[in-house]
């Protein structure tokens, strides 16, 4: 494992035993911290997690810990199983500045098409140009969907003063 493989826009989505484990280990305060929220012995959540002991893992827990962490990976793990993809909005204001950005990103982020590129142009698709096509497609949507719901917050935050 590399330590590229540690950051949590890296490559392949994670086993969900490793990403219950990497969320847990990546919260504020460690896996403690979690095993405290959800009421449960970190001694036990540990050796649950324990990529090594691979012991079964209750799903409750598995709901538990997402719902603490909000981690990333570990949604991407549950859903990539089933061929769905999972992205979380993260409001951003609908401002010039903000619409600006959208299109320097859209303009840099012609790599998705360059990537569209390589994998078409010997005819099969490997693995490093299905990531990279992934990663760049994630990216121009999860900034979509931002300020997508940006505007449904303003609305909310206008429609609550008004």
């Amino acid at each position: 494992m590399s330590r590229k493989d540690l950051l949590p826009d890296a490559g392949p989505v994670l086993s969900l035993r490793a990403a219950l484990y990497r969320a847990c280990r990546d919260f504020r305060g460690g896996i403690t911290a979690v095993a405290l929220e959800m009421g449960v012995s970190p001694d036990a959540l540990t050796k649950a997690l324990s990529p090594s002991l691979n012991r079964p893992i209750m799903p409750e827990w598995i709901e538990d810990i997402l719902t603490i962490t909000q981690d990333e990976r570990l949604a991407a793990a549950l859903v990539r199983p089933g061929g769905a993809v999972a992205f979380k909005p993260m409001p951003v204001k609908v401002t010039p500045q903000a619409l600006l950005g959208l299109a320097a990103m859209a303009g840099a982020d012609a790599s998705f098409v360059a990537s569209l590129h390589e994998g078409v142009a010997d005819g099969r698709w490997d693995l490093h140009e299905v990531l990279k096509l992934e990663h760049c497609a994630g990216r121009v949507i999860a900034e979509l969907l931002g300020i997508c719901a940006g505007a449904r917050q303003a609305m909310e935050e206008g429609a609550d003063h008004g």
